[in-house]
């Protein structure tokens, strides 16, 4: 199984701006050389630039909260803000996902529908129903002024979800966004995990425990889905992965709050 992990010099530096500049729409300042180069390698700094990421949505989320905006709409601007900055790399990818794994009926037919830039009813379903899910657990999580841990620890923990897939699974086609970023080592994804998990712990101690627990369920059933139904992994896939595995957080905590 061949891995493109060895390539360019390192520069954690480096790999996190690249890392940026894949997941989010930021005005990240990048080595296009560099970053090429490295490839996957970089991808043990996706769990950092989820950090990023869920810091910028908890400050407008903490401050709609002072200004005396209700619980759900200050949540409500949280996901908002998660959403503008990642130009919703990953909820496209859960619609698109939707579409073509369960609108196709062999693998050909669902990447090529995974690739087709309108979204059917399946895709609306789970944007609907996701996003849905994430405000209302936001939400109550907020009631428990746990804006800040919740987020950067689901961000963090989701983004790295994606680094394990993109190991274990083959591309499933060609071309594309995954295919062009190549596939990590075992050693990359466990250190994205680990960098991950550790953050988790520190910011809900033992609590976290049960969000690593609901992160690694959800993982494995995005790629025993996707073996099944396209054996192989797609950046649709792999966003797919982040939303689903962020769900599955955020209920775990709001149901553990109480």
């Amino acid at each position: 199984m061949a891995h493109d992990t060895d390539k360019g010099q390192f520069g954690a530096q480096w790999d996190i701006a690249a890392a940026l500049g894949l997941l989010s729409r930021l005005p990240v300042r990048i080595d296009t050389d560099r970053a090429t180069a490295r490839g996957a390698a970089s991808s043990w700094a996706y769990p950092l630039a989820g950090l990023i990421l869920g810091a910028l949505a908890c400050i407008i989320g903490q401050i709609a909260l002072w200004l005396g905006l209700p619980n759900g709409l200050s949540s409500g601007l949280t996901l908002a803000t998660l959403a503008i900055t990642t130009g919703a790399m990953h909820e496209d990818g859960l619609a698109d996902t939707a579409d073509g794994l369960w609108g196709g009926w062999d693998k050909n037919h669902r990447l090529k529908i995974m690739k087709d830039s309108h979204t059917g009813v399946y895709g609306v379903l789970a944007l609907t129903l996701g996003l849905g899910l994430r405000w209302q657990a936001l939400t109550l999580i907020i009631t428990y002024d746990a804006l800040w841990p919740a987020v950067l620890a689901t961000a963090m923990l989701s983004r790295a979800a994606m680094v394990p897939v993109m190991a274990y699974l083959p591309h499933a086609r060609e071309d594309g966004l995954s295919q062009n970023v190549g596939r990590p080592d075992t050693r990359t994804a466990l250190i994205a995990v680990a960098i991950a998990a550790i953050a988790c712990l520190i910011l809900l101690h033992i609590t976290g425990l049960a969000l690593i627990a609901a992160a690694l369920i959800a993982t494995l059933i995005c790629v025993a889905i996707a073996k099944a139904k396209i054996n192989g992994q797609t950046g649709d896939i792999l966003g797919a992965t982040q939303q689903i595995s962020d769900i599955a957080m955020l209920l775990t905590l709001a149901a553990m709050l109480p």
